[in-house]
C-alpha cells in the first residue's frame, strides 16, 4: 500500500510541473474547495433519508467523514497561498472555515422540506475539520511532497 502511494506522489511530482503550467495556482488549490462545498450544498438540499436501525448516529459518522476532508482541502489550499508559513493562522482559518460552512449548511437544512437543523452536526463537522487538518499535517509530515500536490 505504501509503495503505491510513493509511486502516486512521483506521479503527481512528475504531473505537478505539467499541470502547473496550464492551470493557475488559484483555481488548481482552491477549486476543489470551492466544488465540494458545492456538493455538500447540492446534497443537503434533498429530503434526508429514513435512519437505518442497523447503523443508528451514521449521519453524525459521515458529517465527521465529509467535514473531514474540507478541513483537508482548506488546509492544502492555505498552505499553498500567501499565508503558508503562518501554520498556527491557516490551521485555525482551516477548522474555523469549515465550522462555519458547517453551521451554515445546517442552516440551509433548516429551510429544506422534511430536513432539520441539529446542533450535533454542527459539532460533527468541527470535529471533522479538527480531524481532517491533524491527518492532513501528520501525512503532510511524513510524505512532505504531498502538501504540494
Amino acid at each position: 500500500m505504501v509503495n503505491y502511494l510513493i509511486e502516486f506522489i512521483r506521479y503527481l511530482q512528475y504531473s505537478e510541473i505539467m499541470v502547473e503550467k496550464r492551470i493557475p495556482r488559484f483555481l488548481r488549490y482552491w477549486f476543489p474547495v470551492l466544488f465540494y462545498c458545492l456538493i455538500i450544498f447540492v446534497q443537503s438540499s434533498y429530503p434526508t433519508v429514513k435512519e437505518t436501525y442497523d447503523l443508528p448516529h451514521i449521519d453524525k459518522l459521515l458529517h465527521l467523514a465529509g467535514y473531514a476532508l474540507l478541513g483537508m482541502l482548506f488546509l492544502r489550499g492555505f498552505r499553498n497561498s500567501r499565508f503558508k508559513n503562518d501554520f498556527p493562522l491557516i490551521r485555525t482559518a482551516s477548522i474555523l472555515l469549515t465550522a462555519i460552512y458547517g453551521a451554515t449548511d445546517e442552516l440551509h437544512q433548516h429551510y429544506v422540506p422534511y430536513r432539520t437543523a441539529d446542533i450535533w452536526d454542527v459539532f460533527f463537522d468541527l470535529s471533522g475539520g479538527f480531524l481532517g487538518v491533524y491527518i492532513y499535517q501528520k501525512l503532510s509530515e511524513k510524505y512532505p511532497k504531498i502538501g504540494r500536490i
